[in-house]
Parts: C-alpha cells; sequence; structure tokens
C-alpha cells in the first residue's frame, strides 16, 4: 500500500488503496470530463467524485476515508459523435476496466443500450480490494508434448456428486480430491480453464430462454464471474495452489479480442462509454469492425489496449500462479489497420514481459477478418491449435480416400505446417474435438449438426464436420452400431495419443459426453452441456486412462522434435512406416488411396515402441520388425500375435525377453 504523497508518480490504473484512502484512475481518451460514483451495500449512490484530467486521456482523483471493501463505478461525459466512433453517455454507470473484482454477475437488460438511460441499478459495481501478495515466478516444467484438458468449470462440476452443492459450479470445487484424482487417473499436464473473466449474456439468448455456458463474451478482463468465483481472485488461486500440489499445470482461456459491449446496438458497460473510438476498431466511417463475429473488435495495435491485456495477464500470473494462457481468436492481437503480423507490438509486448517469460503462450490461430487464418505463423514460443490435425484425423478414420500420408504428417509433428524457417520442433496441439464444434461421442454418431435447441433454425455452427454416423443418425439401440461407434471413437482417442505434439482432450470425451449432435452449444447452460458423472462410459474412461498413462511415460511419444522418415527407426526422432507384411512404406503404398493399414515404429532397436493403425473393417495381422529384446503389448487389446482388429490403434513395446 502507498502513502497519498506518493502519488504524484503517474498512478495506477484502475483502484489503488493508499494511507487514508484509495486512489480511482481511468484512461478515457476524448472524454471531457469523468466521474467516479461510490455505492453503498443496499447499491445506493453516496458520493460523487470528479477526477482531474491528467492529460494524454488520463483521469484521476484521490478519495479521502476510503478503504477496502467500496463499491464503485464510473461515469464518462463527451461527444456524442457515431460518426467518428465516440459514443459518450454520463448516463451510463460504468464497471473499471481494471477492476479486480464485481459485486454480480453481469445480467443483460435492453436499457443498457439505450442513449440516456440511467443504468446504476442495471450494472455491477466494482469493489475496492487489496491485491494478494504476489506468488513467485518460479512455474513447474511441463513436458513439451503434454496432455491439456480443456475444463469449462460450471459444467464439468455442477453434477459432480462427490462435490458440495455450495461449491458445485465454481472454481472451488477443483480443489476437491475426487477431480483432482480423475486429473492425475488421466496424467492431466495442465488443465486449460475456459473463460472465467466475468461476461454477459448475448442480447438475443434472454427472448430464447438461453444464456451463455462458454464465457466468450466478457466484459472485464481481471475481475472474475462471481458466479464461478464467489470470493474472487482467492478462489483461483486456491484452486490453482491445490492443481498444482498435484503436479497439474493451469492456463487460462483468455478473450483478448473482443468485449460483450457487441455492435452498436450493443450494451454500454465499461470500455464504450470510456472511449468507444480508443478501445475498439473502427473503418474510416466510424463503423465498428468486426474481425471476430462478435459485434467489436478490440483495437489491440493501441497502447491503452496492449497495457489493459497485460495488466491482465500479469494479475493471473502474480496473484494466482497461472502457468500460461490460450488466447481465442489469437490474430486479433496481431492486427492493425494493415492486417495481421507475427511481428505485432502487442505479440511483441507479450513474449518480451519479464512477468510473462515462463508463460505458456497458446494460440487460436484464425479469426474471421481478412487474412485472418494464420496457422504456423505465430512466433517461436507460441503453440497453435491445430485444425488441419482435427479434421485429418477425423477423415481418415471417417474412410476419405488419400489420407494416409497426411494422417501420418499428423502424427509426426506436422513439419509441413510448423517446419518453416528450419524449425526442428513442432508447435502444434493437436485435438480431435474442442468446445467448438462436435463432441467425440458426437463425431461418429452424427453426420451433419443437429442446432435447433440454440433457436436459429440450424443455421449456426460448422456445415463441414469430418463427421460420421455409423449407418444411423443420432442415438440407436443397435448394438452393432454402438458397438461400431465406440470403436471409432477410441480410435480417436488412440490416434491423438499417439500423435507428436501437445495434444488437448475436452474434458467429458474421456467418457462418452454427448451433446445430441449440437455443433455449436454456447448458449446452452444445460443439460445438454453439463457432464453427467452418474452416466459415465467405464469402459472408455478405462481405455483412455490407458493410453494416457503409457504416452506419459513414453519418451518416445512426449518429445516435440518433428519424426523424421527412417527406413528403420534410429533414434528417437525417427520413424519407420511399415506395411502390415512389415515392409517400409514406400512412394507406391502412401498413394495407395484405399489404404487400410500401417505401422509406425519409434525408437532404437531393443527400445521402440510400435503402432498400428487399422481402419478397415477386417482384421489385419501386422508383423513387427525382427527383436533383438521382445515385443509385448502395451496398450488395451493389443496381443502377442499381431492382430489387429477393424477399426482399432494397437501398441507394441519392445522389452528385455
Amino acid at each position: 500500500m502507498r502513502d497519498s504523497a506518493s502519488f504524484d508518480a503517474p498512478p495506477t490504473r484502475g483502484a489503488e488503496i493508499a494511507d487514508g484512502g484509495v486512489r480511482f484512475s481511468v484512461e478515457a481518451p476524448s472524454a471531457t470530463s469523468v466521474h467516479v460514483c461510490l455505492y453503498d451495500d443496499s447499491d445506493a449512490e453516496t458520493a460523487r467524485h470528479r477526477l482531474s484530467d491528467l492529460g494524454n486521456g488520463l483521469f484521476s482523483v484521490f478519495v479521502a476515508d476510503l478503504g477496502e471493501g467500496a463499491r464503485y463505478g464510473f461515469r464518462a461525459d463527451g461527444p456524442w459523435q457515431p460518426d467518428k466512433g465516440h459514443r459518450f453517455d454520463p448516463s451510463k454507470l460504468l464497471v473499471d476496466p481494471y477492476a479486480r473484482r464485481i459485486d454480480r454477475p453481469f445480467v443483460y437488460d435492453p436499457r443498457l443500450g439505450e442513449h440516456g438511460t440511467d443504468t446504476a441499478e442495471l450494472v455491477p459495481k466494482a469493489i475496492v480490494e487489496h491485491p494478494l501478495a504476489a506468488l513467485p515466478a518460479e512455474r513447474p516444467d511441463r513436458e513439451p508434448g503434454g496432455l491439456i484438458y480443456e475444463l469449462p468449470v460450471r459444467a464439468f462440476t455442477l453434477l459432480h456428486p462427490d462435490i458440495p452443492r455450495a461449491d458445485r459450479g465454481t472454481l472451488r470445487a477443483l480443489t476437491y480430491p475426487p477431480v483432482i484424482e480423475h486429473l492425475r487417473a488421466l496424467h492431466v499436464s495442465a488443465v486449460e480453464l475456459m473463460p472465467v473473466a466475468a461476461w454477459i449474456d448475448e442480447r438475443h439468448l434472454a427472448p430464447l430462454g438461453l444464456s451463455n455456458a462458454w464465457g466468450y463474451n466478457p466484459v472485464t478482463m481481471l475481475a472474475l464471474d462471481p458466479r464461478l468465483a464467489p470470493g474472487g481472485i482467492a478462489d483461483l488461486r486456491a484452486a490453482v495452489a491445490a492443481l498444482h500440489a498435484a503436479g497439474i499445470g493451469v492456463i487460462l482461456d483468455v478473450v483478448f479480442n473482443h468485449t460483450g459491449e457487441s455492435d452498436t446496438g450493443g450494451p454500454t458497460l465499461s470500455l464504450r462509454g470510456l472511449s468507444n473510438a480508443t478501445y475498439y476498431r473502427h473503418d474510416a466511417n466510424g463503423t465498428l469492425i468486426n474481425d471476430t463475429g462478435c459485434g467489436n473488435t478490440l483495437a489491440c495495435d493501441r497502447p491503452e489496449v496492449q497495457d489493459l491485456v497485460l495488466a491482465a495477464m500479469r494479475h493471473f500470473v502474480t496473484q494466482a500462479g497461472i502457468d500460461g494462457f490460450r488466447f481465442d481468436l489469437a490474430p486479433i492481437l496481431g492486427r492493425n489497420g494493415h492486417g495481421f503480423s507475427a511481428e505485432a507490438q502487442m505479440l511483441r509486448r507479450i513474449e518480451q514481459d519479464p512477468v510473462l517469460a515462463t508463460s505458456l503462450l497458446i494460440a487460436e490461430p484464425w479469426d474471421i477478418g481478412p487474412g485472418g487464418y494464420q496457422l504456423g505463423n505465430f512466433g517461436p514460443r507460441w503453440l497453435e491449435w491445430n485444425d488441419h490435425a482435427r479434421d485429418d484425423i477425423r477423415r481418415f478414420w471417417r474412410g476419405d480416400a488419400g489420407l494416409t500420408g497426411m494422417f501420418a504428417t499428423r502424427l509426426a509433428g506436422s513439419s509441413n505446417i510448423f517446419g518453416k524457417g528450419g524449425a526442428s520442433r513442432t508447435r502444434s496441439v493437436n485435438f480431435v474435438a474442442a468446445h467448438d464444434g462436435f463432441s467425440l461421442t458426437d463425431i461418429v454418431a452424427y453426420e451433419t449438426k443437429h442446432n435447433e435447441a440454440n433457436g436459429e433454425d440450424n443455421r449456426d455452427g460448422h456445415n463441414d464436420n469430418c463427421s460420421w454416423n455409423n449407418g444411423v443418425e443420432g442415438p440407436s439401440d443397435d448394438p452393432a452400431i454402438l458397438a461400431a461407434r465406440e470403436a471409432d471413437a477410441r480410435a480417436l482417442i488412440a490416434s491423438l495419443f499417439a500423435s507428436r505434439g501437445a495434444i488437448l482432450l475436452t474434458a467429458g470425451d474421456e467418457f462418452g459426453h454427448s451433446q445430441g449432435g449440437n455443433n455449436n452449444a454456447y448458449a446452452q447452460d444445460n443439460a445438454l452441456t453439463w457432464r453427467d458423472w452418474g452416466k459415465i462410459n467405464e469402459d472408455r474412461l478405462a481405455f483412455t486412462r490407458a493410453w494416457a498413462e503409457f504416452r506419459a511415460k513414453s519418451e518416445l511419444l512426449t518429445r516435440s522434435e518433428f519424426l523424421e522418415d527412417a527406413t528403420d527407426a534410429g533414434d528417437q526422432d525417427h520413424a519407420a512406416w511399415l506395411t502390415p507384411e512389415g515392409e517400409p512404406m514406400t512412394a507406391g503404398h502412401w498413394e495407395d488411396g484405399d489404404r487400410k493399414c500401417f505401422t509406425m515404429v519409434l525408437g532404437k532397436p531393443g527400445e521402440r515402441i510400435a503402432i498400428a493403425f487399422n481402419r478397415g473393417h477386417t482384421e489385419i495381422r501386422c508383423r513387427l520388425p525382427a527383436s533383438p529384446a521382445s515385443w509385448r503389448p502395451a496398450t488395451p487389446g493389443a496381443n502377442a500375435e499381431g492382430l489387429v482388429p477393424p477399426r482399432a490403434v494397437l501398441c507394441w513395446q519392445e522389452r528385455p525377453a
């Protein structure tokens, strides 16, 4: 805590407690005046103070006799010139962009978007609080090819019978032993928490009886959503500490590309009211640019936005111990008026920030703006979600012709994407299913999307899902169809675990979670997305755990170096690709558009593993290379005879006789 005299220095943004009071500071370029409004516990305004204009868009005021627990919001006045991007409206109460905590969730109301309508009763109030003691910067090492577990906090824990009801659906649920033991049994390297910053529902959802279930519509960047974190940042800190104690890292999925203020008809909640023209990108006519598909795009080329993003990231690292970040629609961070650049200042500042020096950085490398697909184009420090791996693995098992070679390339680390500039290591995050799209169970049960419950006449969501239904669309009671679907689901899981690079598994895919064919379930905060712990596919869970354990113990699978072809595997980073007869694959074999089976052999003789992939519908015998040791089954279903059932992935390991 600083004393009031030290405030002669440039103020910290937000609310900072000092000896004798609180200093409030906010950036509102082009505003003519800014006030801070104080509220009591009954939500009645108790005082209003005008902030001094310090120049360069910065406003600040010291309020004496105020301390921790005070509740506040800002009001900003200035020009109303929509054609120039200015939308100042002093009737709107605004949440501090640097608020560390808010007193309630955001709830959409049409009045939030009405010019001239006071919104004090509708908007959450920021809460003044001391920062927690900063945590040390050291982070536990994570293997480069570890398992990342994508986890929606509420949907994952809301129905868990072994968590007290009061903590279900919150970050506190992640501290309980049953949750941690589930993650440990899967050898999870790091959980990736879907957005936990405070969000607001899109305005079209309430009339449909729906609400946002994913959190990708944030208003604040530092303050957590009270529904997930009733205790604020302390709840996240406790969850991270519990997971760290179990050897599990924590990655935050962050949305620094747009906010829930949406398009010009959306609510004014924070940045729009402080300086719409500064914080959001506009075209020459003052129209919001929509490179996100969400109504607005943060101007990440402006220092005010960059400072806010970096402050949020540092906050989560120092206050909660977060290990890394996954950036939703990451090209937005590298955009300016000329398009995307991997050398953009926002990206450089993230990479070079000393507080973030050990943080893992993961890009979702696409947005919907011009030139928005940037897979493989982020810097060497970044991992990237690899949708080519997702689609090629699916298409191989769907039975598409000519996919064998590309499937092998994905298994080997996708050097055709990440090998630019002579790179020797992959930066791929391989996945076959994620929150956005079909669940793994639905990939093999639905050929087309079924999003009718979203209220958009099934128009939303991807149409090309690289999925199949094994003869019947949707639910089936036919034992043969159910067995075929289960075999295909296991083949997808095993292929993921057999691939080089980091791998991502979405919570529930390991035990059979289905969304009924909905591939865009963002608005389904209900049984469609809640994980049902009373209906677990125990056999699939055991299968996934077995592959997870094998992968975690095999450096041959968790290394990040690209696999290079070899006539016979000679070291950890060479792969021999064999026909079922045990002969090296030739160009003719790779070009065989109907190839059903091949074997990948990794490692040195005597220490090798062999993984056979059979996408055919008949059993195939695979001949393994001669061995100075002994080939022994290593994963479920593998046998001493080298027989590979239809639609299966089996693995053998060399061990001394």
